[in-house]
């Protein structure tokens, strides 16, 4: 009951904020979504549940738009849409009314924004010009979109297989994983994101265990040199090691091209300058996504390659089913 009577100050709110998120969100939507925060918790009972369901409404708005033609009202729900679904998390981590069923519905609205904004524009520009680069266009966004978000929990997946068939066969437990995060440890309010691995994912999405691009390569330096690789630049290297670091200072992740900048540049950015920019900016943004998408999958391998160990078909299976 003393709960519900507190009122918060914005700095309760900024406390609320991701310790690491994409640039897009800390520049451009996380100042917005911390005021509209304020009075959402201080003066109405709306739920993160509520809000998410508004932010879905919102979305359906601006793919209504899209396929009117209208890009400039599209982008801006869009914008509305994906503040709002950060107001929900803020207000869950504000007044711990987060739920199981609410993580849930969070992901799934995302799905269902992006595949409905995505088929809003690609009909809108199709019916306008009748070009069916605009089909491909809403097509390739969709299936990028979904692409990496069940690409993500099976590379989990696996890295958990990888560390269970060690301990089965008794081999020495792994270390911190250098392709993971601890969530659990992570997200604990006594964790300080500077003075851990500046090089660690995010520990606050929902793909938190996915790979710094930049993160410490697991091969060591005599097994980098028997594959032909030779030893990593040094100068390179440092130099990406204090660009993470700066970038840390500010709360923006390492990989600056993730699907939160991806959707930014397809359905806000794109549409505002116009429909000429639709293709080349979903173009460049989804080959920046896929690139990194790859290499995440590339050091995936290299995890495996190096720490897996024999096993069953049937065991192999159990895991990726």
């Amino acid at each position: 009951m003393l709960e519900c009577m507190r009122t918060y100050s914005l700095d309760d709110v900024h406390e609320t904020r991701k310790r690491r998120d994409s640039w897009w969100t800390v520049y451009f939507v996380d100042p917005v979504a911390c005021r509209v925060t304020l009075p959402v918790a201080n003066h109405t009972r709306l739920t993160p549940n509520a809000l998410t369901v508004i932010s879905l409404v919102l979305g359906l708005v601006s793919a209504a738009c899209f396929a009117m033609n209208q890009l400039i009202a599209g982008a801006c729900f869009f914008y509305l849409s994906f503040m709002i679904d950060c107001v929900d998390g803020k207000v869950a981590r504000l007044k711990g009314t987060g739920t199981a069923f609410g993580l849930w519905l969070d992901y799934v609205g995302d799905r269902v924004r992006v595949v409905l904004c995505a088929g809003g524009l690609a009909y809108g520009q199709y019916t306008l010009t009748g070009d069916v680069s605009f089909v491909v266009l809403g097509a390739a966004v969709a299936v990028l979109d979904l692409f990496r978000y069940v690409n993500a929990p099976q590379m989990k997946r696996v890295r958990e297989a990888v560390r269970e068939e060690r301990q089965e066969s008794g081999l020495e437990p792994l270390g911190p994983d250098p392709l993971a995060v601890d969530v659990l440890t992570a997200d604990s309010p006594a964790a300080d994101p500077l003075a851990a691995d500046p090089f660690a994912a995010d520990p606050f999405r929902a793909d938190a265990y996915r790979p710094d691009p930049f993160s410490v390569d697991p091969l060591e330096p005599p097994e980098r040199e028997r594959m032909g690789r030779g030893p990593r630049p040094r100068a390179f290297f440092r130099f990406f090691k204090r660009l993470n670091r700066f970038l840390a200072r500010h709360r923006v992740r390492s990989h600056l091209v993730s699907g939160i900048e991806f959707h930014a540049a397809v359905f806000v950015i794109a549409p505002l300058a116009g429909a000429w920019a639709l293709i080349p900016l979903a173009a460049m943004s989804g080959a920046l996504l896929l690139a990194n998408e790859v290499f995440l999958i590339y050091r995936l391998w290299l995890f495996t390659r190096r720490h897996g160990v024999s096993s069953s078909q049937e065991s192999r299976e159990h895991v990726l089913v």
